[in-house]
């Protein structure tokens, strides 16, 4: 039954990339309040073509920040099972302008790629289920199972208002399963399953030393100074091995089993040295690189600032320093539980002579993972293999995406993380973008997906 689809999604392509074009050329910055017209207009975007299209109901729902776009579709009828696909129209800036090839809101397309800020993260990935409801509405009049839509404005700055709105319409929300293409693969045309996302927690450390800078030359010797106590606690976090030292960092972590150490080392990956110009990888005494960015816990300072930053010297203790913490966590980690770890720890290697703050992270989530040969696991996997003709590869994945362990929380469905990203689309950076082979294969994936869950073959 899906020749037609896929040939309609063929014959009109050139129409459906003019309409992505359109979607993307919007500057929707969520981080920045003077795009609170763009934000709308995205919002509008997607509710009219959902409406063009033939969903029963598609809306902006009001949040405390930007518009959550909400859609249903019930055409496929009460046997039929219901799912929740989520997505996100906001996009990351597009600064520094300067270092792009063109401009990230004038979508253009070089070598096989589409270049535009928001095309891989995530316009370009929600889009492609857009378009695939289109085809099947407009040739076999109905969707092969019922859809509840989920496309927010906020992921970008922490989804801040998402989480209240999932747990407040749970009803609203519910559904057999959700499925979320806001990741990736492990290469270009590279199918792959992604079963597992690291949780995410942090804080932030400001020591703070005398009330004002002083003199080093006439304090230096009996004044503590709070970017060398900032970075004694630091050095004492982890150690050259990175292993972690905070006491009970580790307690509870599930532990990776010969099966998936071994289904990481067959996976395709990118060489993290050559990608981030280094000579050499470092991760967790015991571990691969891919086992650490995968499997383990991570602990990372992201920011150290404090003291005088500007042209030549100047001879002064600062008053204050300040460091940024991150960790992702695996199974078996509580967020809550390890903030105060580390809170702990910072407080009992602080030396004498300044006073420390710790402001812990209120976005955390845990990690999140489902079993492999789950039964809509497999079907995926299958949808993928026949689209892009190659055997799929199971992973997880360093990153976080709360959202996925808010559902699963909140919701206890399934969900399933399909992702047609690549490697090399500089998500977040200058010259964001997206291959076109994704944009077909994964649309070609999505059908037979919804043909498969929905009992249509």
């Amino acid at each position: 039954m899906s020749e037609q689809v896929l040939r309609y999604l063929q014959t009109n392509r050139d129409n459906l990339l003019e309409k992505l074009a359109n979607f993307l050329k919007i500057p929707s910055v969520s981080t920045d309040s003077n795009h609170q017209q763009d934000i709308e207009k995205a919002a509008d975007f997607i509710v009219t073509y959902l409406h063009e299209i033939g969903f029963d109901l598609a809306e902006k729902q009001p949040t405390n920040n930007y518009p959550l776009v909400y859609a249903e579709y019930n055409g496929a009828g009460p046997e039929a099972p219901t799912v929740l696909f989520y997505g996100h129209y906001d996009v990351q800036p597009a600064e520094p302008l300067e270092l792009w090839k063109s401009d990230p809101f004038q979508p253009e397309v070089r070598d096989g790629r589409l270049y535009a800020r928001g095309a891989s993260d995530d316009k370009g990935q929600v889009f492609m289920h857009l378009a695939v409801f289109e085809a099947f509405l407009k040739t076999e009049g109905k969707l092969p199972l019922n859809v509840k839509v989920c496309i927010e404005g906020e992921e970008e700055i922490g989804s801040e208002s998402l989480y209240e709105i999932l747990h407040a319409k749970k009803e609203q929300f519910a559904a057999d399963f959700a499925v979320i293409s806001d990741s990736g693969m492990v290469a270009k045309n590279q199918p792959t399953i992604l079963y597992g996302l690291k949780g995410f927690t942090g804080l932030e450390i400001t020591v703070t030393g005398p009330d004002h800078d002083l003199h080093s030359g006439m304090y230096g010797g009996a004044i503590r100074n709070p970017i060398m106590a900032l970075s004694h606690i630091l050095a004492s976090m982890k150690d050259k091995e990175e292993v972690v030292t905070v006491e009970g960092f580790y307690d509870g972590v599930e532990p990776l089993t010969d099966d998936e150490r071994a289904m990481m080392a067959n996976a395709p990956s990118e060489d993290f040295a050559k990608a981030a110009g280094v000579d050499q990888t470092v991760s967790e005494k015991g571990y691969t690189a891919v086992e650490h960015t995968m499997g383990r816990p991570t602990f990372e300072v992201n920011g150290i600032f404090g003291g005088y930053q500007g042209e030549g010297t100047k001879t002064i203790i600062p008053s204050t320093a300040t460091a940024k913490i991150t960790c992702r966590l695996v199974p078996g980690q509580d967020p809550e539980n390890v903030q105060q770890l580390l809170e702990d720890h910072i407080m009992k290697t602080a030396p004498a002579g300044v006073k420390v703050h710790v402001e812990k992270e209120k976005l955390s989530a845990k990690a999140y993972k489902v079993e492999p040969d789950h039964p809509l696991i497999k079907k995926a996997a299958e949808a993928y293999s026949k689209a892009f003709q190659a055997e799929t590869v199971y992973v997880r994945m360093g990153g976080s995406i709360p959202v996925v362990e808010w559902i699963q929380t909140l919701y206890g469905m399934p969900i399933v993380l399909l992702g047609f990203g690549t490697p090399e689309d500089r998500l977040h950076s200058p010259n964001e973008s997206f291959p076109l082979d994704s944009f077909d294969k994964g649309m070609e994936t999505i059908v037979y997906y919804w043909q498969a869950v929905g009992n249509q073959e």
